[in-house]
């Protein structure tokens, strides 16, 4: 066992130690487990050396049968005991595993989830954290209960008779090296299998996903032969980890009868010596038999051992993932919304190509910035520096004259709301979804919200009005109403700092026209960066910024900027003239 493995292990014990008294019970029952492996032999042969002798028999009828009866009474006690605190102990680590991993994946950068899918994310959590666990309670099942058994036959075939129970000895460093040589195999094709599995299920998410866009473009055939070449994948590794775990078996079986054929003959030259009697024999026999499936066991647990130490490595390198850096100081109270960009400079972790470049631009609290360009100018990047979903890479972001990296992440995002383009919504109630984050919420508040991002009717008809629920994303809505439910989530908010990915892309002329009228309101007093690609949204804009290739190139309101007749002047008669 290597020290990678064994730091596994550690780290599994570390999260397993809060139990430990169960753990200890757990123990005590396996080691009961064990010595009733030994009793058995031992009352079948005391048996029949003093049960059939004839009428010189002075063996109690009662004994033998109690004695059985007891056995098996005690086993099934311990077995059962063992199984229950086990699946006790396993069921926790579970969900501590599962609850570690979501705690993280809530808490990593942005970027994180541009190298890690969400299918691989899904795997690891339900597929993986339960590999690992299905490892411990085999393992510790297997491993501990069948490792004491072996002790205690083995014990009992010395006591018994230590010259043939050298032959049985020769078992146990055969099959040991039988499972030494198909181990590193194994942890690898495991891991690719994890890899597959990963992939399999991404494939799967995608096509529930895009159901809509499969159906529309005909990719029905091409998502099927995704599907088909993974699965096929898949089955091809696990048919691989089956022949390596199945090798072992046939020729463990194969040591065994050798051991027992040689066992047998020793027995007869040593009763015609008279040195053994028929009791003995078949005490020793029948341990010697019943030492063969713990064993087996144990050269069988090699296949999960492995397949729980690759996903262990998946997990706990999701679980060590680095989160956001959060260094900052909670800020005292409400901001007042001034944002500052000095020379700032920005480009994605990866990548070569600047995003932003030596952007300097001051916004004044209350005011209204419609950032505008051609796909790729650097919008997105420069309101996703305003969250710290990204941090410059030179230069800062001030919030009130304090630099954004000073300021603790939850502090920062108590003071801004956000309304994207693509809507991002919960399956839960409506008023769930308004009060979002709220962990008391004030029901006057969301009716309020509600009313002002005009969707109180669409609630009044609904059946079970704000506890209706809306369906995975708000399916149950429709765009417009879905688009209204996430401006009524920022309204209940009341940040001071809004952003608006196009917050009225979705809608028709007539809700746009309500919701404009709400987001006129709501953006009174309120630090806006607008993405906008309505003219609508542009004009009524205090100034207008446009973006080409990461850098300021022009800063006015509509009318000064067509009359410069400049980059926004071209982009105007382009997008928005017609």
């Amino acid at each position: 066992m290597n020290t990678h493995t064994i730091a596994i292990f550690k780290r599994l014990w570390l999260s397993m130690r809060k139990h430990k008294q169960r753990l200890i019970l757990t123990l005590l029952t396996m080691l009961g487990t064990a010595l009733t492996e030994v009793m058995f032999p031992r009352v079948l042969g005391y048996l029949l050396d003093h049960g059939f002798k004839g009428e010189h028999t002075t063996l109690a009828l009662w004994k033998i049968p109690a004695a059985i009866i007891g056995i098996f009474l005690l086993r099934g006690v311990c077995t059962f005991t063992t199984s229950y605190m086990m699946s006790w102990v396993s069921t926790r680590l579970l969900n501590d595993l599962r609850a570690q991993i979501f705690a993280k994946i809530l808490s990593v950068p942005v970027q994180f989830y541009h190298s890690e899918s969400s299918g691989r994310i899904i795997n690891t959590i339900m597929t993986e954290a339960q590999q690992i666990v299905d490892m411990v309670k085999v393992s510790m099942t297997t491993l501990i209960r069948d490792s004491l058994t072996v002790i205690a036959l083995m014990s009992f075939l010395l006591w018994r008779n230590w010259r043939l129970t050298l032959v049985t000895i020769v078992l146990i460093p055969t099959m040991a090296y039988l499972v030494r040589s198909v181990s590193k195999r194994l942890r690898k094709l495991n891991k690719d299998q994890l890899d597959v599995n990963g992939e399999l299920t991404q494939v799967i998410e995608e096509a529930t996903r895009a159901h809509q866009v499969i159906r529309i473009f005909g990719g029905q055939h091409y998502e099927q032969q995704r599907f088909d070449q993974k699965n096929e994948k898949l089955r091809g590794y696990t048919m691989k980890t089956t022949v390596a775990v199945s090798s072992t078996t046939p020729a463990t079986q194969l040591l065994a009868a050798v051991a027992v054929a040689i066992v047998i003959m020793l027995a007869v030259v040593q009763a015609k010596a008279g040195t053994t009697t028929v009791g003995n024999f078949v005490e020793f026999i029948t341990a010697m038999m019943m030492l063969l499936t713990p064993l087996k066991h144990l050269a069988d647990l090699n296949g999960p051992m492995q397949r729980g130490l690759a996903a262990a490595e998946s997990v706990f390198g999701m679980i060590d993932a680095q989160g956001e850096q959060d260094s900052g100081k909670q800020l005292g109270g409400r901001a007042r919304g001034k944002l500052e960009f000095v020379n700032t400079r920005f480009s994605y972790p990866g990548q070569e190509q600047v995003a932003l470049s030596d952007i300097n631009l001051c916004i004044q609290p209350g005011e209204t910035i419609a950032l505008v360009g051609m796909s790729g100018g650097g919008k997105t990047s420069l309101v996703n520096l305003v969250p710290r979903f990204y941090s410059p890479d030179s230069g800062a972001v001030l919030l009130d004259g304090v630099s954004l990296q000073d300021i603790s992440l939850s502090s920062l995002r108590e003071q801004i709301a956000m309304v994207g383009q693509n809507v991002i919504l919960f399956d839960d109630s409506i008023a769930a979804n308004v009060a979002y984050g709220d962990a008391e919420p004030d029901q006057e508040r969301i009716n309020a919200a509600l009313q002002a991002a005009h969707l109180s009717e669409v609630v009044a008809d609904l059946p079970d009005g704000l506890h209706t629920m809306i369906g995975d994303n708000g399916m149950r809505l429709s765009g417009g109403q879905r688009q209204r439910l996430a401006i009524a989530r920022a309204i209940y908010k009341n940040a001071p700092i809004l952003i608006l990915d196009e917050a009225t892309s979705a809608l028709d002329s007539e809700s746009e026209r309500a919701v404009q009228e709400a987001l006129d309101e709501l953006m009174l007093g309120r630090t806006t960066l607008v993405i906008a690609h309505r003219l609508s949204t542009i004009e009524r804009a205090s100034r207008i910024v446009v973006l080409v290739d990461g850098g300021i190139v022009e800063i006015g309101s509509h009318a000064e900027l067509l009359a410069h007749e400049g980059v926004y002047a071209n982009l105007y008669r382009l997008q928005f003239a017609g």
